[in-house]
C-alpha cells in the first residue's frame, strides 16, 4: 500500500492505495455528493460525478502526481483510479468539523462496485474479493456497513442477498441513498474489485498443474460458517451424489431421467436430484446440500459455482462445459477438488439447436444434450473411485476402525 495522501496529525485523513488504485483505505474521507444528482442517471459506474476537484478529499498531504500516475487499468470494474483521480486537499478537516458534513458515519464502511447480482460466477466474484478486502485489512467483523457504489438510479437484482449476512449485520447500502449531502466518514476501504486484471477468479492466469489455493479454500470455510452449514459426512458405505436439473431455457439433460436411474442402480450410492431457485431454497439451504456431496454433477452453467462448497474429497462433474473447456475446470483447481467433464464427444448428442442471438449460427450453449448411459457410468465410476480413495474421505472411517 502507498500512502497517497499522508496525515500529519492524528485526526487528519489518510488515503492509501495499492497499485494502480485497486484497494485503497481512507481516514476521515469527505464525499460532497450534491451534485451525484442520481434521479437522472442511467449509469452505474460513471465517473462524470467525480472528475471535478473537492468531491472527493480529505485534510492531508496529497501526492498528485504519484496518483495521477495510476490510470493504467482504469475501467469500471478493475480500479478505484475514476472515482478517487480528482482527490482534493480540504482546508477543514472531516469528521472533526462536523458542521462541514451532513452526515457523519463512525462505522468501518466498505465501498464496493458490484459486478451481475444474478448470476452466480459473476456475483460470488462480489463475495470473494469483499473476503480478500477484509484480509488486506485485518479484521472481519460484521459491524460494518457495505456501500455499494452504484451513481444510477436502476434497481440492482440481487439473487444471494442473505450471503451479505457473511459480511455485515446490515443490509448493504447505496452510495444513492446519499445523494444531495456531504457524508464524512471516520474509516473506509474501497475493496477490490470483481474483474482486476489479473485478479482471483475472473481474468485469473492459472499456472498449469497449480491445485488448491488455500486462499479459496479459507474463504469457502469461512462462507460456511457463517451461514451455519455443517458437513454430515462422509458416510462410510455411500457415496453422495448431487445432480442440479436447470431446468432452463437451455442446456438441459435430454435424457437425465435415464442417468439417474443408471446411478440408483449403482451399489453404494446416494443419489439427489436438485433444482437450486431463489426463489424457492435459500442460499445456506442450497449449500448444505452442495457441502455434502461427494459427485456434484451439472450442465455448464453459474450454479457450478457451487463447487467452491465442496468438500476436499469431493468430484465436479460438469457433464458438458459447452466447448467453454476451462471456466470451472480452472476453478476447480483453484479450489483444490477433482474436476471431470465429458470425454468423448461421439456419445453425445445436440438437441433442440437455436442459433446464438448475437451470432446468427448455432452455438453449444444454445442447446440441449443427450449423453450415452454407459459412458456416463464409467465417468462415474471413475469418480466414486477418486472419492473412496482420498485421504480426506477415508480418514474419519479408519479413525472408527481404529
Amino acid at each position: 500500500m502507498k500512502v497517497i495522501c499522508e496525515p500529519k496529525s492524528e485526526d487528519d485523513s489518510l488515503l492509501e492505495c495499492s497499485e494502480l488504485i485497486r484497494h485503497c483505505r481512507a481516514k476521515n474521507l469527505y464525499l460532497d455528493l450534491r451534485k451525484l444528482e442520481s434521479a437522472h442517471n442511467r449509469k452505474r459506474f460513471s465517473v462524470e460525478a467525480f472528475n471535478k476537484p473537492g468531491v472527493v478529499g480529505g485534510h492531508c498531504k496529497l501526492d498528485r502526481d504519484y496518483l495521477k500516475s495510476q490510470s493504467k487499468h482504469f475501467s469500471e470494474l478493475q480500479s478505484w483510479y475514476g472515482e478517487l483521480n480528482e482527490y482534493t486537499e480540504t482546508v477543514f478537516k472531516p469528521v472533526k468539523h462536523k458542521r462541514k458534513c451532513d452526515l457523519v458515519i463512525t462505522r468501518p464502511t466498505i465501498f464496493m462496485k458490484f459486478d451481475s447480482g444474478v448470476n452466480m460466477y459473476h456475483h460470488f466474484c462480489d463475495f470473494i474479493n469483499l473476503y480478500m478486502s477484509q484480509h488486506i485489512n485485518g479484521s472481519f467483523s460484521q459491524d460494518i456497513n457495505i456501500v455499494m457504489w452504484d451513481s444510477s438510479n436502476m434497481v440492482y437484482g440481487d439473487l444471494f442477498f442473505d450471503m451479505w449476512s457473511v459480511f455485515t449485520d446490515t443490509h448493504f447500502l447505496h452510495l444513492k441513498d446519499w445523494d444531495g449531502k456531504r457524508i464524512c466518514i471516520a474509516d473506509g476501504v474501497f475493496s477490490l474489485l470483481p474483474r482486476m486484471q489479473r485478479g482471483m477468479f475472473y481474468n485469473m492466469p492459472l499456472v498449469p498443474h497449480c491445485q488448491g489455493s488455500s486462499l479459496m479454500r479459507a474463504f469457502s470455510q469461512h462462507v460456511l460458517h457463517r451461514l451455519g452449514v455443517t458437513q454430515e459426512g462422509p458416510k462410510k458405505d455411500k457415496i453422495r451424489i448431487t445432480l442440479l436439473d436447470r431446468q432452463t431455457k437451455h442446456r438441459n439433460i435430454v435424457n437425465q431421467n435415464e442417468l439417474v436411474e443408471e446411478l440408483q442402480n449403482m451399489p453404494g450410492v446416494e443419489v439427489n436430484v436438485v433444482v437450486y431457485h431463489w426463489r424457492n431454497m435459500k442460499i445456506a439451504d442450497q449449500l448444505q446440500i452442495t457441502h455434502n456431496s461427494d459427485i456434484f454433477i451439472g450442465m455448464h452453467g453459474a450454479g457450478l459455482t457451487h463447487l467452491l462448497f465442496l468438500p476436499d474429497w469431493a468430484v465436479i462433474f460438469e457433464i458438458s462445459n459447452c466447448e467453454d473447456e476451462n471456466c470451472y475446470k480452472h476453478l476447480a483447481a483453484i479450489r483444490g477438488v477433482k474436476y471431470m467433464t465429458w470425454e468423448d464427444n461421439d456419445l453425445v448428442q445436440k438437441h433442440n439447436e437455436i442459433d446464438h442471438p448475437a451470432l446468427g449460427k448455432p452455438h453449444p450453449k444454445f442447446c440441449d444434450y443427450k449423453f450415452d448411459v454407459p459412458e456416463f457410468r464409467r465417468l462415474i465410476l471413475q469418480a466414486v473411485a477418486h472419492v473412496r480413495d482420498h485421504k480426506a474421505y477415508r480418514q474419519p472411517h479408519e479413525k472408527d476402525e481404529l
